[in-house]
């Protein structure tokens, strides 16, 4: 069950100080997840977890008792000690098959009962789990675009990932282990004072303080070790996923080599960091081991000392061996447990800083959804930024009338891609406002304005899935029919007919299976299936050929109608038709009209149309030299025609 958007999850982020997390704020956040309110049935798997628990641990501390009176009835089989024995152990002693039966029946039900509530536990820790993650995945697609654009995607992932193994560990480890090692420790040293004396226990907590201690200190040490081990494992899955989404762009300039070498150094500092990483396991686990052995030494000794004396049997001699053993394990797993506790927190920092930002762009408190009426759009007095010190939009100002077409061109970095992000409310304005309608978009929720607002991107980038299901992602209630026929309009259903899976064919990682154009007409189907209000179209024909561009245009122009619709244009003959032209230079409107307008008034409109004319023509010259044309007659014309290309190619 997935939890509700206002989950507790975030009124319990670890705050981070020079000291790192407060680890105990992290297990009383992770309460609510391991005793959900919602879930009465795991409430009860928890309960049936707790006796299983207890009776697991009595029969532990039990277990060794067996092996106690079995060795004493064998040696009082053979007369040794028989004297020394009580009444129970003189029933204990005629039957010494059975107290081995015992034994084993003994070491059966504890293995039997650990695994019982391991089974009963699991469901509930499986929960928290997905439900922390998704939390977790939620939060980051709160974050903002500048967020994003600001970091790597596979650094994001691994950070996501070893912080979702993190929680696992604390839900299994502190919440379902810790516990119950502590009343394991509890029951053997009451055992050794009830059946000793108090000396033994002594001994034994005394070891294992002791033995804590170490564990902590070195612990510590290996923390900044970890560390530096989770960076390096970082950079290296970062520099591997980053080389891979630009595969294309290697092969282009035959940079495989210089890649392998990058990952190959990468890999490199994660290697020296891994042998220091498994050098300083090594004197943790022989340090831990010294100190058990000493204390094991010391306590057998001591029981033959005793046994010398009589006040001990052999079995009494077996049963100390027997609780030694017993205790290490959970000793050692307390050990274990403490390094995974401790490097958990050192995988959770990462985590939780992420999920300590704060996204930049939230919905103001109480705010309403978009009513769109007609669509009209307004910018008023915009200024932005994405770094202070470089204004982007400086005093703009139009309106986008409901259902009429607004076309913004400019040369490259005058801000027209600038302004569709802030009609999507990636950004917020620096100064004036934007509005729908007379509403200012930072006065309503994001989700009903990206709801009302449609786009093409130049850049298209699809999901690793089918056709269909990158179509239907404009609106997921969409018929196949209703698919189909945003393909057809798009100009794409007949490509996708022709493909031996149809509409079911998968595009591969980021589209990389299909052309640029195709994937852009699938970006065209998704849009036009959301059926949108406003539309944004970011040049959307860009990839496309001479021919197809007509048809998408024609397509678009029809789609278009009864809508309002900014126009984000680099190829101006696209835009020739369109009711106003907004013409940007350095972040400000320098004209504005309709096409025929501009070039009459003969300003940077003119220009900039003058300078793709002469593109286009340079084109059409490739496209018609023949091949009988002498070479040098040929090369020359080529050299202006790319020449003309590139000038055209530099003003946009």
């Amino acid at each position: 069950m997935a939890p509700p958007p206002d989950s507790s999850f975030s009124a319990f982020r670890p705050k981070l100080d020079g000291g790192g997390i407060a680890l105990f704020r992290i297990l009383r956040g992770l309460q609510p997840f391991m005793w959900p309110a919602d879930r009465p049935d795991l409430k009860r798997r928890m309960a049936l977890a707790v006796v299983l628990l207890v009776l697991t641990k009595v029969i532990t501390v039990l277990v060794p008792y067996g092996f106690k009176w079995a060795t004493d009835a064998l040696a009082a089989a053979k007369g040794e000690g028989a004297a020394a024995a009580g009444s129970w152990e003189a029933y204990a002693l005629g039957a010494p098959v059975l107290m081995v039966l015992a034994y084993g029946a003994g070491r059966v039900l504890m293995v039997a009962f650990a695994q019982a509530r391991d089974g009963v536990t699991a469901p509930v820790v499986t929960n928290a789990v997905r439900r922390l993650s998704l939390e977790v995945f939620r939060h980051i697609h709160r974050l903002s675009l500048r967020f994003h654009l600001g970091r790597r995607t596979g650094a994001i992932s691994r950070v996501v990932d070893r912080g979702r193994n993190a929680i696992e560990t604390l839900t299994r480890t502190a919440m379902l282990t810790v516990v119950p090692t502590m009343l394991e420790l509890a029951l053997v040293l009451g055992a050794l004072a009830y059946q000793f004396d108090w000396v033994y226990s002594a001994v034994v907590a005394g070891m294992v303080a002791v033995y804590l201690a170490f564990t902590y200190a070195a612990t510590e040490w290996r923390l900044g070790i970890r560390r530096v081990l989770n960076e390096t494992d970082t950079d290296a899955s970062s520099k591997a996923i980053d080389s891979l989404l630009n595969y294309e762009t290697v092969k282009y300039f035959g940079n495989e080599g210089r890649e392998t070498a990058r990952y190959d150094r990468a890999m490199g500092r994660y290697e020296g960091a891994s042998i220091r990483a498994y050098t300083s396991l090594a004197w943790l686990n022989g340090g831990q081991a010294l100190i058990f052995s000493a204390g094991l030494t010391i306590c057998m000794i001591m029981a033959v000392s005793d046994i010398r004396a009589g006040t001990n049997t052999i079995g009494d001699f077996v049963l100390i061996n027997a609780m030694m053993i017993q205790l290490y394990v959970p000793l050692n797993f307390m050990g274990f447990i403490y390094r995974e506790i401790k490097q958990s927190v050192t995988d959770l920092e990462a985590m939780f800083r992420l999920l300590g930002e704060d996204p930049e762009i939230e919905d103001a408190p109480g705010a309403p959804p978009l009513a769109v009426r007609g669509g009209t759009i307004r910018f008023e007095n915009v200024d932005f930024a994405y770094e202070p010190e470089r204004p982007i939009l400086k005093n703009v100002s139009f309106e986008a009338p409901a259902g009429k077409t607004v076309a913004i061109v400019g040369p490259s970095g005058a801000g027209k891609s600038t302004i569709s992000r802030l009609m999507f409310r990636f950004y917020d304005v620096g100064a004036g406002r934007i509005t729908v309608d007379g509403q200012d978009i930072r006065e309503v929720t994001q989700s009903s304005l990206r709801e009302a607002v449609g786009m093409v991107p130049q850049d298209t980038v699809l999901f690793n899935d089918t056709i269909r299901y990158n179509i239907r992602y404009g609106r997921w209630d969409a018929t196949d029919a209703e698919v189909e026929e945003a393909a057809s309009l798009a100009q794409i259903d007949g490509f996708i007919r022709d493909l031996p899976r149809g509409y079911d064919t998968e595009v591969g990682e980021r589209g990389l299976k299909l052309s640029g154009g195709e994937k852009q007409r699938v970006a065209i189907a998704r849009t036009i299936l959301k059926g949108p209000p406003i539309l944004i179209l970011d040049e959307a024909t860009s990839a496309l050929d001479s021919a197809t561009e007509k048809e998408i245009q024609d397509a678009l122009e029809r789609v278009s109608r009864g809508r309002t619709t900014l126009v984000i244009a680099h190829r101006l003959s696209t835009i020739v038709a369109a009711d106003d032209i907004l013409v940007l230079e350095a972040g400000r409107i320098v004209e504005r009209g309709r096409h025929a307008e501009l070039l009459a008034a003969g300003g940077l409109y003119a220009s900039l149309w003058s300078r793709q004319r002469e593109a286009d023509e340079a084109r059409e010259t490739l496209a018609r030299m023949d091949d009988d044309e002498s070479r040098d007659d040929r090369d020359d014309a080529e050299l202006r025609a790319r020449r003309d290309i590139a000038e055209a190619g530099a003003a946009e």
